[in-house]
């Protein structure tokens, strides 16, 4: 049996400037993250038929595709008709719904050649109810007193691994070397990582990092060690909860600062977070965004999703529509797109990440007080002498403000008016305004 690694505890002082030291692959810095849904994003749901969506997706800015599960789903306990997408029946094979491993190839390959990258939702945690492990390896399973199978929470359609079982842990590294060597991926995004000891996540990342050493890892799941496990960025779940109670007039915009002060003083100094105002589960279980940030409400969140302190921002499959309905997630369930109503928003932020260093996850991040704090959220970014100030009014009436701390004086051009203009000071119910200095 393995033993299980020390946690060390980190605590940084509070304070109210921001800043990133930590390494991360130089490409994710200004970068954005974009999450696919392939069964549900087009009538046919195949690789082939995403891949037509490459170029909307590059002029809108998008720079990393996150891949839910590509795997075949296990028939064993199948939940609906097409069962679900984290029932793994094998690790080293896509979903034949999908297409062939050959399609998969060539869509990365066509995603690379704009210049993207591509990353995989990757279930580590547990498999299908009929993965061949369980017939080949039932070693590599969990059992409890009983010695029965386990399957977590209420996951009946699947089966937990046993990570204290060496062969096992070899045998996932492996797997995932396999995709990375094979299809060239860029990266993954592990589901409920949490759930998996930290001990196999240091020295699966250190494997990983010797087949790829600019990997990206991303882990659903909040909790501090997964930093020190080797995780470039986290789920920030306190502060998507804090930003629906904000949009729901339950508590103040300055709420906001308490998730800032505490992610700052109780993770790795230089973790980053992946912000969202939706994802598949969001979406799916919680009808994110169209029922939690209703109508004009979604915009200033989603503002600070692309430009808060250590954010690399999400979108998911049909914001930019928006596709306001939820997602199946054991039946086909098509998101229809037609208007592309958000494209212009989303690529606005997305171009100006891109361009303006103030926008890296490691800029500094300063908060401005106003005489209104109960309303209007603003901030500014700053790197190498450039400044993007942002300035929300996270309330559903009319709010007026003066700056208390006041922002770096110079020209601000509005990157949504493509006018150079004085700060606003009277902004409309959800208005939002993105300044660049020049």
């Amino acid at each position: 049996m393995l033993l299980v690694s020390l946690f060390c505890a980190f605590y940084a002082s509070a304070q109210t400037t921001y800043s990133v030291p930590m390494q991360h692959p130089s490409w994710i810095m200004q970068g954005n993250i974009y999450e696919v849904n392939t069964r549900q994003y087009t009538p046919e749901g195949t690789f082939k038929a995403f891949q037509k969506h490459l170029p909307r997706l590059k002029a809108m800015g998008v720079q990393t595709l996150w891949f839910m599960p590509i795997h075949p789903i296990s028939l064993t306990d199948r939940k609906g008709t097409l069962g679900s997408y984290y029932a793994v029946a094998d690790f080293t094979a896509v979903n034949p719904e999908y297409g062939s491993l050959n399609d998969w190839k060539n869509l990365v390959k066509a995603a690379h050649s704009m210049g993207m990258k591509v990353i995989i939702d990757w279930v580590p945690n547990h498999s299908g109810a009929d993965n061949k492990w369980l017939t080949t390896h039932p070693q590599f399973y969990s059992k409890n007193d009983k010695g029965e199978l386990i399957a977590p929470f209420d996951w009946t359609d699947v089966r937990k691994l046993n990570y204290h079982n060496r062969e096992m842990a070899d045998s996932m590294i492996a797997s995932m070397q396999f995709w990375v060597k094979e299809t060239g991926i860029d990266g993954f995004r592990c589901d409920v990582a949490a759930e998996v000891p930290q001990f196999f996540w240091e020295r699966c990342i250190a494997e990983l990092k010797k087949t790829k050493p600019d990997i990206f890892m991303l882990a659903e799941g909040n909790e501090s060690w997964l930093h020190l496990a080797g995780f470039n960025a986290t789920y920030p779940w306190e502060m998507f909860h804090k930003m629906i109670q904000v949009r729901k007039g339950l508590t103040p915009a300055y709420a906001l600062d308490s998730v800032l002060r505490k992610i700052d003083q109780t993770y790795p100094s230089g973790s980053l977070q992946m912000y969202f105002t939706s994802n598949h589960d969001e979406n799916s279980w919680n009808k994110a965004d169209y029922e939690t940030m209703p109508g004009g409400s979604h915009a200033p969140f989603a503002v600070l999703t692309q430009t808060l302190h250590s954010a690399i921002p999400l979108i998911y499959s049909g914001q930019e529509e928006p596709y306001l309905d939820s997602l199946s997630f054991f039946y086909k369930d098509t998101i229809q797109f037609k208007h592309f109503k958000r494209a212009h928003f989303y690529a606005a932020l997305l171009a100006l990440r891109k361009s303006n260093e103030a926008l890296a996850a490691d800029a500094a991040f300063k908060k401005l007080s106003t005489t209104n704090d109960e309303a209007i959220y603003a901030f500014e970014r700053m790197k190498n002498g450039k400044n993007v100030l942002v300035i929300t009014n996270l309330s559903d009436k009319p709010q007026s403000y003066l700056f208390v701390t006041a922002p770096a004086a110079g020209n601000r051009y509005n990157i949504f008016t493509k006018q150079t203009e004085k700060p606003k000071l009277n902004l409309q119910p959800w208005e939002y305004l993105v300044y660049e200095l020049r």
